[in-house]
């Protein structure tokens, strides 16, 4: 017997769980086949000083399939590449980066790779 299909929907305003890390925080919903993430990262915010500590990697190591809400951010690859993003970005983000929040206003993404909802912001055990 197959089992019914059911509709999930859930409200970034009442997240799963709530992870806080130096200079932002991040709220993930977990559903049935996605996790999904809103990441707020504060001015002087960057990877490499208030993650890379809790990853124990030297770069970013998650996929990122992001949408930037609100304000900028400066991606770097671990190859040299850079590009900046800002409100209204969609970008897809492989593993081995760093990043900055640019300027004085937070930024704010919506993630849907999965991995961030899942693994950001968490020690390695």
């Amino acid at each position: 017997m197959e089992e019914p299909l059911m509709m999930e929907v859930k409200t970034v305003d009442k997240p799963d769980e709530r992870r806080d890390f130096p200079r932002g925080h991040l709220e993930a919903l977990h559903l049935t086949g996605l996790d999904f993430a809103v990441a707020t990262f504060e001015p002087g915010w960057r990877w490499s000083e208030s993650l890379r500590p809790i990853a124990g990697t030297d770069s970013c190591e998650v996929h990122h399939n992001c949408f930037v809400v609100q304000g900028r951010m400066r991606i770097r690859m671990n190859d040299g590449a850079e590009s900046e993003v800002g409100p209204g970005d969609v970008f897809v983000l492989p593993a081995g980066h760093d990043a900055w929040v640019v300027g004085d206003e937070q930024c704010i993404l919506y993630d849907f790779a999965g991995e961030m909802a899942k693994d950001y912001g968490k020690a390695k055990s």
